[in-house]
């Protein structure tokens, strides 16, 4: 009897074991989906950044070449002035006033000198902030295609194009509530840049359109463009000032007209991040 009840005690403990090892075998294989999913996350991210960064790296290229070509003239005139304002004085042939008008020159080039190393880092930092503004952008956008929203860089300005079948029913200018949580997203991240300009703008296909109070595509594209700017405006608190609604109807297209895709391609609604110009022109002016 004893025999027996131990064996039955040995079974109960073999099959416990047993049940323990499985439920610690799920949770592993649930951590290594949730790991693996993170890991393709982040590869993605990491792609967005390596195509952004290299859509403007050729610009970047031409205006350091231009900066290096200057540089090399500075140094050029430089050496020759200073040979001519030796040779000048040790022959005594100029005036003490010549002479101070030389060195002013020289002095002249040295601030151009610096300038352009200025306008280099400046540059620089316009570049950087651009693709931080884009890898934020991205990273609350989500997984959503290009084809439905579209985030680049080009010539160093920012543009989000969002396609038309997310914001808008066909034919209207009313947003839609899908729309709404997309624009949300857009608008958290340029809430948090202050100092950020940006214009909505709104584009449609050559397809000639007529419907209520909208009597043609430019209608249509302002109206659209403006309602994008009111919601930002009342329900996301973007201040009105650091923005401005467009209608660029049909005239700006992005892809050919004469196929239902390049038709669906330019219609869309585009973010341009405005550049911030006053920065420039504060280094062009003369000290």
């Amino acid at each position: 009897m004893n025999t027996k009840l131990l064996l039955i005690l040995g079974l109960v403990a073999v099959l416990a074991s047993s049940c323990v090892t499985s439920k610690k075998y799920k949770a592993l294989d649930n951590k290594l989906q949730s790991l693996t999913t993170s890991f393709s996350k982040s590869q993605s991210d990491l792609n967005a950044c390596e195509n952004a960064r290299g859509k403007y790296k050729d610009q970047v290229d031409g205006l350091n070449k231009q900066i290096e070509d200057l540089t090399k003239q500075i140094d050029y005139f430089k050496a020759n002035n200073n040979q001519v304002l030796n040779q000048l004085e040790n022959l005594s042939v100029i005036s003490n006033s010549q002479a101070e008008s030389i060195k002013q020159s020289m002095a002249n080039i040295g601030q151009k000198d610096a300038y352009i190393y200025g306008l280099q880092n400046s540059l620089a930092q316009k570049d950087s902030l651009n693709m931080a503004l884009v890898l934020n952008l991205k990273g609350v956008i989500g997984n959503l295609s290009d084809q439905d929203i579209n985030i680049k860089v080009d010539k160093g300005v920012v543009y989000i194009d969002i396609s038309d079948k997310m914001l808008f029913k066909s034919g209207s200018y009313v947003i839609t509530d899908q729309a709404s949580g997309v624009l949300g997203k857009v608008a958290k991240v340029l809430k948090n840049q202050p100092n950020i300009e940006f214009m909505v703008e709104g584009h449609t296909d050559n397809v000639p359109f007529k419907k209520g109070d909208l009597i043609d595509n430019w209608d249509l594209s302002v109206k659209r463009a403006t309602a994008v700017v009111r919601l930002l405006q009342t329900q996301y608190g973007i201040d009105p000032a650091k923005m401005t609604a467009a209608g660029r109807s049909e005239y700006l297209p992005v892809s050919s007209n004469d196929t239902p895709d390049g038709k669906s391609a330019n219609r869309r609604t585009r973010i341009v991040i405005l550049p911030q110009l006053d920065q420039f022109f504060k280094l062009l002016e003369r000290k």
